[in-house]
């Protein structure tokens, strides 16, 4: 019954998190573990998402048609996992549109996984967080069905799509999503873009706060702090991506970004 306890209480868990309750019950045997894991792979009761990592199926579901939490599986998907880019605008609830990626940061070369139809894709943490050993600055705790994962604040997220825009689902889909979100804390925001480090980025993220500074009641110190630290000749937004140029922040801007030509259509 213990057992049948621990996949009740973890709809998700790793090959270390189930050998961890055997030991504790104890039982090291490392064949006891795999044979159970066999028998209750092949009964239903438990699902194989990747090797090591496991999804509980309750009694009376179809493991054919239980619906997993996408969002749990991402978070499992590494030890260090942090859910971010577009994935952390929809665990928030803030995305414009549902994708069937889900992105996540991790110190790790993970291959990305396929399950039902869904990408899960690990994505390096920055350079500039790793040397300063500040990867998980701006991390919030939060939780899946009683389990915790970690995810990106809107504060980082915000920066962090600005920063890689092919991970945000694209211009029109990032600014539609980020206006969605009424509050950002602004020297939330501004610390972590100043510890990238990265002028691109600040003249990003300073365009952005400049075009909401009002509804997001920016102050102008926020602005000038980030107008110290953009790029000395004029940087492209995002590569292959041509635009106006922005001399305030030395920006090559895409059009449709100016412009924002996606209402001319909604």
């Amino acid at each position: 019954m213990k057992l049948l306890d621990f996949f009740a209480k973890h709809p998700v868990f790793t090959y270390e998190e189930f050998a961890a309750f055997l030991d504790a019950e104890g039982s090291r045997s490392v064949k006891t573990r795999d044979s159970l894991l066999a028998h209750h792979t092949k009964t239903g009761r438990i699902l194989r998402v990747r090797r090591g990592l496991y999804a509980s199926v309750p009694f009376g579901a179809s493991p054919d048609t239980f619906p997993v939490d996408t969002f749990l599986l991402a978070g499992k998907m590494a030890e260090d996992a942090v859910l971010a880019y577009h994935t952390a605008l929809e665990f928030f609830g803030k995305a414009q549109s549902v994708q069937e990626r889900f992105l996540f940061l991790t110190g790790k070369a993970i291959r990305p996984v396929n399950f039902r139809g869904f990408e899960f894709r690990g994505v390096r943490f920055p350079k500039t967080l790793v040397r300063q050993r500040q990867e998980f600055f701006a991390v919030d705790a939060a939780e899946r069905g009683g389990l915790p994962i970690r995810v990106t604040s809107l504060e980082r997220t915000l920066v962090d799509i600005l920063d890689r825009p092919d991970l945000g689902g694209g211009w029109e889909e990032i600014w539609r999503s980020l206006e969605s979100v009424e509050f950002f804390d602004m020297d939330n925001v501004l610390d972590y873009t100043l510890l990238l480090d990265n002028a691109s980025v600040a003249a990003k993220v300073g365009l952005y706060l400049e075009q909401h500074q009002k509804d997001l009641m920016v102050d102008d110190a926020h602005l000038d702090r980030l107008r110290q630290c953009i790029p000395k000749q004029p940087t492209y937004m995002a590569r292959n991506s041509k635009g106006r140029l922005v001399k305030e922040w030395n920006l090559v801007v895409p059009s449709q970004v100016l412009d924002r030509s996606w209402e001319e259509i909604s």
